[in-house]
């Protein structure tokens, strides 16, 4: 990893909605993000588990900045819409693996060149330490060019 991806890794770790809520990125590279959040006093609620503000942060941000990244600057992506299941109470460290395929990408540049604009739905599952899935999130991101021909 070069010195800027290790720059910007440290940056989005001190983010204070990610910092407040203990939320570590652990992989970051052009398509995959890997984040985990340890149970602490910030983000318990009352009954001892994970809070679901804290497990809906963790998932909020990625699928958009990686889709950004990946099309580049001619494209606009906003997250539109996000809904969160929660499965099981989150205890311990839990974890979430963002990752868009470059058939992916390039499914979406081409729908959104062809029909100016779309919207493209992501779903990521939080895990717990034994692997159990403790929430489900889908995310509606909608994507469009810049300066459409």
């Amino acid at each position: 990893m070069n010195l800027r991806q290790r720059l910007k890794e440290r940056f989005v770790n001190l983010y204070p909605p990610m910092l407040g809520a203990g939320i570590r990125s652990r992989k970051v590279d052009e398509r995959t993000v890997d984040v985990q959040m340890k149970l602490t006093a910030f983000n318990r609620n009352l009954v001892g588990v994970h809070f679901g503000g804290s497990l809906y942060s963790m998932c909020d941000p990625w699928f958009m900045l990686i889709l950004m990244r990946q099309l580049g600057r001619d494209y606009i992506v906003w997250d539109k819409a996000a809904s969160i299941q929660f499965k099981k109470p989150g205890r311990g460290r839990v974890s979430a693996r963002f990752h868009i395929s470059p058939e992916r990408v390039e499914e979406i540049r081409r729908d959104v060149d062809t029909q100016g604009k779309i919207e493209s739905v992501f779903q990521v599952d939080v895990l717990s330490d034994m692997g159990e899935v403790v929430a489900s999130v889908e995310k509606l991101l909608y994507v469009r060019k810049k300066n459409p021909d």
